[in-house]
């Protein structure tokens, strides 16, 4: 099944000027000489669009650019072709259909970047990062998705296994042919090679959080009692009236999530039902909604009425963040009002006017400098992580290369060595797909859309 021909729109849903119809596979050019004819009857060639009518029989189908690339240079490293049709879901079906009449299966979700896969063509790192590309939502998670997809991981996964690989061979020799004497178990540029190794992976490990919050956005919730201005400061930094605002405490009881870009770092924004005691029952589900998202929260933005003094319910909600230890930044809300209170003493504080639209472009800034720039500045880094799978896989390397290093401090059975050494090295081949179970890659490539 893996070795047929399959065909699939490789182009989005819905209208457009153009659609491409992708086929792989032994037939993929038998299936374009059946149903495709080019102005003036020229001969094909490969890797040049060439213009003609799409036909099924002797009736025209649509007018059409095709183009041909010849195994192994092409996406899956199978023979392929690309079909650019008219555009509309109509039309696109159409050509669809001829091209499955005429020989080919529907591709499988992910089949022709699993065929790239299984080819050879890149590693099982590099097929997840076009499906991060595809899903990409900000521009640094697009350059660390294009930088996995170019092969800085594989790269990287490479040069530790051929530092494992040369410890291993050592080991081995020492362990075959003990009539050779080697005092020396493993010499000690092996080890600080292996050193190295431990410390690249643990970088690596450590960078996965920033790679999260490239790939998944920072979960911020905004936090404050009713009727702080919780909704106003939402469609101010949504520069749209997303939420419905009113002088009535207590209006909004479900949540509101929208997604912000703040100098290319994505923000999940929560907007949250005020938190106060309340005997009404559908507020106070909203209540313990909200205090459920703060316990879930990368960040809280807390709503605090710069001409009030702190009340019982805002020292709740402090405690509440303080008890979580959560990121939190306090907004000083209504700046434009006379009698500001101090509130130095909170520590983090940004003053603003969310009805007056004052201090909203300084609080971004605020923001970016707090979290983003801490947390997501990937100058000079050499690869950074977003996938959980290859931090699990790296753990379980830099646990086993701790395991070699208490073996030889604590002058044990060298032996002991060649099982940690094979428990690091199947971990790191899990990242590049080397080692890994057909449930493991079913799953990751049901993930992408069917034309990919």
């Amino acid at each position: 099944m893996l070795f047929d021909t399959i065909a699939a729109v490789a182009t989005a849903k819905g209208d457009g000027g153009v659609a491409i119809i992708r086929i792989s596979g032994d037939k993929s050019f038998e299936i374009l000489d059946k149903i495709f004819t080019p102005i003036n009857n020229t001969k094909i060639g490969y890797y040049r669009l060439k213009y003609g009518n799409l036909h099924d029989g002797d009736k025209i189908i649509d007018e059409v650019m095709a183009v041909r690339m010849k195994a192994p240079r092409s996406y899956t490293c199978e023979n392929v072709v690309e079909i650019n049709c008219h555009g509309g879901q109509l039309m696109t079906n159409r050509v669809l259909q001829l091209v499955l009449k005429n020989g080919a299966r529907m591709a499988q979700r992910g089949e022709f970047t699993k065929r790239a896969f299984m080819n050879g063509r890149i590693d099982l790192s590099q097929a997840e990062a076009v499906i991060d590309i595809i899903n990409g939502n900000s521009e640094k998670a697009l350059d660390v998705s294009l930088n996995q997809l170019r092969g800085d991981l594989k790269d990287m996964v490479k040069d530790f296994k051929k530092t494992l690989l040369d410890i291993a061979a050592h080991v081995n020799v020492v362990l075959d042919y003990p009539e050779e004497g080697i005092e020396d178990p493993i010499p000690q540029e092996l080890l600080d090679d292996l050193k190295k190794v431990h410390e690249k992976a643990t970088r690596l490990i450590e960078s996965y959080d920033k790679g999260k919050v490239l790939k998944d956005g920072i979960k911020t919730v905004i936090v404050g009692k009713p009727n702080v201005g919780k909704s106003t400061l939402l469609n101010a930094l949504l520069r749209e009236d997303r939420a419905i605002v009113t002088e009535v405490a207590g209006t909004t009881r479900d949540t509101i999530e929208e997604k912000i870009m703040i100098k290319g770092i994505p923000l999940i924004l929560v907007d949250t039902a005020g938190i106060r005691k309340t005997d009404d029952i559908v507020e106070s589900i909203g209540v313990q909604k909200s205090r459920d998202l703060i316990s879930k929260s990368d960040l809280v933005l807390m709503l605090l009425d710069i001409t009030k003094d702190i009340s019982e319910d805002d020292k709740e909600i402090i405690d509440y963040i303080k008890k979580n230890n959560k990121k939190v930044i306090y907004i000083l809300n209504k700046n434009d009002k006379p009698g500001a209170k101090d509130f130095s003493y909170l520590g983090n504080t940004v003053s603003i006017s969310a009805m007056k639209n004052i201090g909203i472009d300084e609080m971004e800034e605020y923001i970016y400098r707090y979290i983003a720039c801490n947390k997501v500045d990937n100058t000079g880094q050499e690869c950074i992580l977003n996938n959980v799978r290859h931090k699990a896989a790296l753990e379980k390397t830099k646990q086993a290369i701790e395991n070699m290093f208490l073996t030889i401090d604590n002058e044990m059975p060298l032996d002991l060595i060649s099982v940690d050494l094979k428990e690091a090295l199947d971990s790191l081949s899990e990242i590049t797909g080397e080692i890994t179970s057909e449930d493991i890659l079913d799953h990751i490539f049901k993930s992408f859309c069917v034309g990919k």
